[in-house]
């Protein structure tokens, strides 16, 4: 299950695991010039986040259609 929020200046995903065993949410807030995903550590107390620009979102979006190699995309 997953919901969409728009928000002031991003759009916030959020990923929400409905099979055991059950992982925190995903949230994904993407902004104008970066994707931020976070996910909350229960064995920590703490949020992990990692941030992509946009290219690197284009580059995830391809590789979750290709076989295993390396690429480059055209500019």
């Amino acid at each position: 299950m997953f919901s969409i929020e728009h928000e002031f200046d991003a759009t916030v995903i959020t990923l929400v695991d409905d099979f055991a065993p059950l992982r925190e949410d995903v949230i994904i807030h993407a902004f104008e010039d970066v994707v931020t995903i976070t996910q909350f550590d229960p064995e920590n107390d703490r949020k992990h986040s990692i941030t992509l620009s946009m290219a690197q979102l284009r580059d995830l979006g391809a590789a979750l259609n290709l076989p295993e190699g390396v690429y480059t995309r055209a500019p």
